[in-house]
């Protein structure tokens, strides 16, 4: 059975959006731009009110927010997601402020506002068709949610366009739904991942990417255990939301510039490259399921950290510096 997608990425497929339009603000990236998050104090305050009252006082937006992950735990989350027009183009220019409540009458956390954080990345790690019509290279984040209890959440979004402001129900973030999946702290499964060695050199038998990444150098158990590792669950040409090519991309940037001592590891996601014929075992063996996902894992063997969904080169970095000073490298 071909991979769930997350409901933004349901969303993408659907619609057959056009390219995005970068927001304003400036990176450490070529070419890449991001814009930093609002002011909480731009938003409607939740002292005092109801997750219904915050969003019956303001008007009904025309525009759709669709988170771009489903794994949350309890804790603090990153959450990111996506804004769209009623004609389902996408949107990056506006600000967004999330709240959330466990019930319709307990306390409110929030607002919560949102960056933009870019996908692109320097010319010379962009793969083919990285520009083309429908390739996401941009997207909305908050880090941290937090959620203290597990089960359903209420969410709802405000958003501020220009002097106006409107809200939009969220769909309910699920604390704890996927306990199977590989968690932060554990070992990660010691598991064998293709590499160039395996398909003679043939990389189009395990890469989708045109051309094809460099990160198959290495199988996971041959690492594992032995030094850090990024491992990237991500289809470049098949993920049809258009953001496994990008996050793929932002890989590859981010381990040439500060990689040394560290496995990077791509992992494509179906058999063969085939939806037809199922997900890849590797998958399997860490409970996925939805994709890109990053597994950050220290040289024991343990999971430091696991992201679903985009992320930028400058995040991605900086988990990756984090990684190799807990390492002590």
């Amino acid at each position: 059975m071909p991979l769930k997608f997350s409901i933004f990425l349901v969303l993408i497929l659907i619609a057959g959006l056009g390219s995005l339009v970068s927001a304003c603000g400036s990176s450490d990236s070529e070419g890449e731009a991001s814009r930093g998050a609002p002011s909480a104090s731009d938003f409607p305050s939740a002292q005092g009110k109801t997750i219904e009252q915050i969003l019956t006082d303001q008007t009904p937006s025309d525009l759709v927010v669709s988170p771009a992950a489903l794994v949350f735990e309890q804790g603090e989350n990153r959450y990111p997601f996506g804004v769209f027009n009623v004609d389902r183009t996408q949107v990056d220019d506006v600000d967004v402020a999330l709240y959330f409540a466990k019930t319709p009458q307990s306390k409110v956390e929030g607002p919560l506002p949102a960056e933009v954080v870019s996908l692109e990345t320097k010319p010379a790690y962009r793969s083919k068709g990285a520009e083309a019509p429908g390739e996401a290279n941009s997207f909305y984040v908050v880090n941290p949610v937090k959620f203290d209890r597990p089960g359903p959440w209420l969410g709802i979004a405000v958003i501020k366009d220009g002097d106006e402001t409107s809200a939009s129900r969220l769909p309910s973030p699920v604390v704890g739904q996927f306990p199977n999946i590989a968690q932060v702290g554990e070992k990660a499964p010691k598991i064998s991942t293709p590499t160039a060695a395996d398909v003679g050199g043939d990389l189009s038998k395990i890469d989708t990417r045109q051309p094809p990444s460099s990160m198959h150098d290495v199988s996971l158990d041959e690492v594992l255990g032995k030094k850090p590792v990024v491992l990237v669950f991500a289809t470049p040409a098949l993920c049809k939301s258009r953001v496994c090519g990008p996050v793929v991309d932002v890989a590859e940037q981010v381990k040439d510039e500060v990689g040394d001592g560290v496995a990077f590891i791509h992992n494509e996601v179906y058999n063969d490259n085939d939806p037809n014929k199922g997900i890849r075992p590797q998958l399997t063996a860490f409970g996925l399921q939805t994709e890109p996902w990053i597994f950050l894992i220290n040289k024991d063997g343990t999971i430091e950290q696991r992201v679903e969904g985009a992320i930028g080169v400058d995040e991605l970095k900086a988990d990756v510096e984090k990684l190799k000073q807990k390492n002590g490298l």
